[in-house]
Protein backbone atom coordinates (compact mmCIF):
# COMPACT_ATOMS: atom_id res chain seq x y z
CA UNK A 1 0.00 0.00 0.00
CA UNK A 2 1.44 3.40 -0.95
CA UNK A 3 2.34 6.00 1.64
CA UNK A 4 0.36 9.25 1.37
CA UNK A 5 1.80 12.66 2.20
CA UNK A 6 -0.44 15.65 2.99
CA UNK A 7 0.32 18.43 0.50
CA UNK A 8 -2.54 20.95 0.64
CA UNK A 9 -6.05 21.80 1.69
CA UNK A 10 -8.83 21.07 -0.79
CA UNK A 11 -10.01 24.66 -0.39
CA UNK A 12 -6.68 25.82 -1.89
CA UNK A 13 -7.58 24.21 -5.24
CA UNK A 14 -10.90 25.61 -6.51
CA UNK A 15 -12.71 23.89 -9.43
CA UNK A 16 -10.91 24.49 -12.72
CA UNK A 17 -7.70 25.63 -10.99
CA UNK A 18 -4.23 24.16 -10.42
CA UNK A 19 -1.71 24.43 -7.58
CA UNK A 20 1.95 23.38 -7.57
CA UNK A 21 3.01 21.53 -4.40
CA UNK A 22 6.05 19.54 -3.32
CA UNK A 23 6.13 15.85 -2.37
CA UNK A 24 9.45 14.53 -1.09
CA UNK A 25 11.44 17.21 -2.99
CA UNK A 26 9.48 16.66 -6.21
CA UNK A 27 7.12 19.28 -7.62
CA UNK A 28 3.70 18.00 -8.65
CA UNK A 29 0.50 19.75 -9.69
CA UNK A 30 -2.90 19.41 -8.06
CA UNK A 31 -5.88 20.19 -10.29
CA UNK A 32 -9.56 20.34 -9.43
CA UNK A 33 -11.65 18.78 -12.19
CA UNK A 34 -15.33 19.31 -11.40
CA UNK A 35 -14.72 18.74 -7.68
CA UNK A 36 -12.27 15.83 -8.10
CA UNK A 37 -8.67 16.62 -7.18
CA UNK A 38 -6.06 14.92 -9.35
CA UNK A 39 -2.26 15.07 -9.32
CA UNK A 40 0.35 14.98 -12.07
CA UNK A 41 4.00 15.82 -12.68
CA UNK A 42 4.98 19.47 -12.92
CA UNK A 43 7.51 18.52 -15.59
CA UNK A 44 6.40 18.07 -19.21
CA UNK A 45 7.76 14.90 -20.81
CA UNK A 46 8.77 16.85 -23.93
CA UNK A 47 11.11 19.63 -22.74
CA UNK A 48 10.45 19.72 -18.97
CA UNK A 49 8.08 22.69 -19.17
CA UNK A 50 6.37 23.72 -15.90
CA UNK A 51 2.92 22.16 -16.27
CA UNK A 52 1.56 24.12 -13.30
CA UNK A 53 2.07 27.30 -15.33
CA UNK A 54 0.12 25.88 -18.25
CA UNK A 55 -3.53 26.24 -19.17
CA UNK A 56 -6.14 23.84 -17.78
CA UNK A 57 -9.30 23.37 -19.84
CA UNK A 58 -11.59 20.62 -18.61
CA UNK A 59 -9.47 17.47 -18.26
CA UNK A 60 -6.66 18.76 -20.50
CA UNK A 61 -3.57 20.72 -19.46
CA UNK A 62 -1.42 22.48 -22.03
CA UNK A 63 2.31 22.97 -21.48
CA UNK A 64 3.39 26.63 -21.60
CA UNK A 65 6.59 25.80 -23.54
CA UNK A 66 5.44 24.07 -26.75
CA UNK A 67 1.65 23.64 -26.26
CA UNK A 68 1.80 19.87 -25.74
CA UNK A 69 -1.43 18.62 -24.20
CA UNK A 70 -2.15 15.87 -21.67
CA UNK A 71 -5.27 14.38 -20.10
CA UNK A 72 -4.77 15.09 -16.38
CA UNK A 73 -6.82 12.07 -15.31
CA UNK A 74 -4.73 9.52 -17.21
CA UNK A 75 -1.52 11.36 -18.18
CA UNK A 76 -2.21 10.39 -21.81
CA UNK A 77 -0.80 12.68 -24.52
CA UNK A 78 -3.70 14.31 -26.39
CA UNK A 79 -1.73 16.90 -28.39
CA UNK A 80 1.85 16.90 -29.75
CA UNK A 81 4.77 17.42 -29.51
CA UNK A 82 5.15 15.12 -26.43
CA UNK A 83 5.14 11.39 -27.14
CA UNK A 84 5.48 10.15 -23.55
CA UNK A 85 2.59 10.29 -21.04
CA UNK A 86 2.69 12.65 -18.08
CA UNK A 87 3.18 10.83 -14.76
CA UNK A 88 0.09 10.93 -12.54
CA UNK A 89 -0.20 10.24 -8.81
CA UNK A 90 -2.90 8.77 -6.60
CA UNK A 91 -4.73 11.35 -4.48
CA UNK A 92 -6.66 10.91 -1.24
CA UNK A 93 -8.94 13.63 0.14
CA UNK A 94 -9.96 13.39 3.79
CA UNK A 95 -12.11 16.32 4.83
CA UNK A 96 -10.07 19.34 3.67
CA UNK A 97 -6.75 17.44 3.64
CA UNK A 98 -5.30 16.49 0.25
CA UNK A 99 -2.64 13.76 0.28
CA UNK A 100 -0.60 12.33 -2.59
CA UNK A 101 0.87 8.82 -2.86
CA UNK A 102 4.64 8.62 -2.87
Amino acid sequence: MPEFVRVASASEVPPGEMKVVEVNDTEVVLANIDGKIVCFSNECTHRQGPMGEGVLEGEVVECPFHAGQFNVLTGEVVGPPPDEPLPTYEVKVDGDDVSVAV
